[in-house]
């Protein structure tokens, strides 16, 4: 028995805590195999990208339209969101960052009938995220919109600042995917090129796709691979996703309507990887009945983390299934 002296209380062990990821607007859950962006107010490649099979389309705000045409473009995406008819694509608007002078007009302009989601690019501080927050919370209310409807897609590693606070930006309860982007840090930077001959990243832009894809599982959101810029490699931008599959990532950013298909392949579960996972889970089940939890399927030792990655692929099959 353990003693205590006169008047002493009994020591209280700290309590534990369990890590708790922050809490995420339904966007979280849609399907995000591939991301197309659309140039901002070009009304022939809106309609050829509705006629592809991408899960979401990004009406781009941002690189795509000159200082000079972004007012237009922004009333232009703006009738786009109130009449188009976006089928099961998901609606998203690539803005301006928020402290140029074209970021906060971006949305206020197109709150009125609100996207999906926004991109935002070049994110550097949670504080932003927190500013944008309160921005949209606050149209939401004036135009009537479920509170928390609209969802947060950062491209996150534009700048080095970005880059180094990437693991706090999941906090913001908007942020429901998180991409990450060479091409522009690569200027921040001076880098003269981002890739080896060979096509693999340089260390700095491998570390901010991993960072990205731990941060993004981490916080509870999903992790979209960037862009693969060479329009005509198709052989390249397949095994580079493959890849990203193979890591983790659940879909990929393009930028050309024939990189659609291949990436959409690249992140949809085969048949045959398929029917092994339910072959897998039916085993789990039969073998947890008997008490164990670690034995062999079909000539390979399997336990715990097989389930899970069983369960995760029937789960995005699911997905899939539902969206088409």
């Amino acid at each position: 028995m353990t003693r205590h002296g006169p008047g002493r209380e009994p020591e209280q062990k700290p309590e534990q805590k369990t890590e708790q990821k922050p809490e995420k607007t339904s966007g979280a859950l849609r399907l995000h195999r591939s991301l197309h962006f659309v140039p901002g107010a070009n009304e022939k490649m809106l309609h050829k990208s509705l006629a592809t099979e991408a899960d979401g389309l990004v009406l781009d705000l941002e690189d795509a339209v000159t200082p000079d045409l972004k007012a237009s473009a922004r009333r232009i995406v703006s009738g786009w969101l109130k009449d188009v008819d976006f089928g099961r694509q998901e609606r998203t608007v690539r803005i301006n960052p928020l402290h140029t002078p074209w970021g906060q007009d971006d949305v206020r302009v197109t709150m009125v009938h609100p996207p999906d989601a926004y991109v935002v690019p070049k994110v550097s501080t949670l504080a932003e995220l927190t500013e944008l927050d309160a921005l949209i919370r606050d149209l939401e209310a004036r135009y009537g919109h479920p509170p928390g409807g609209v969802g947060l897609i950062l491209v996150s590693t534009e700048t080095p600042l970005g880059a180094i606070n990437l693991p706090s930006f999941p906090a913001c309860g908007r942020v429901i995917a998180l991409s990450w982007g060479a091409e522009d840090l690569s200027a921040a930077l001076g880098a003269s090129r981002n890739r080896l001959p060979d096509g693999s990243y340089l260390p700095v832009f491998r570390y901010c796709q991993t960072m990205t894809l731990l941060c993004a599982v981490a916080g509870n959101v999903q992790p979209l691979d960037t862009v693969f810029v060479d329009i005509n490699d198709h052989a390249g931008l397949r095994q580079e996703s493959i890849e990203s599959a193979w890591m983790g990532f659940t879909g990929k950013i393009t930028i050309h309507p024939a990189q659609i298909p291949i990436v959409n392949e690249a992140f949809t579960p085969a048949p045959d990887v398929v029917a092994t996972a339910h072959r897998l889970v039916e085993a789990f089940a039969q073998e947890q009945q008997q008490g164990r939890m670690a034995f062999n399927f079909e000539g390979q030792m399997v336990d715990v983390p097989h389930l899970t990655r069983a369960q995760r692929v029937l789960a995005r099959h699911a997905a899939i299934i539902a969206a088409d």
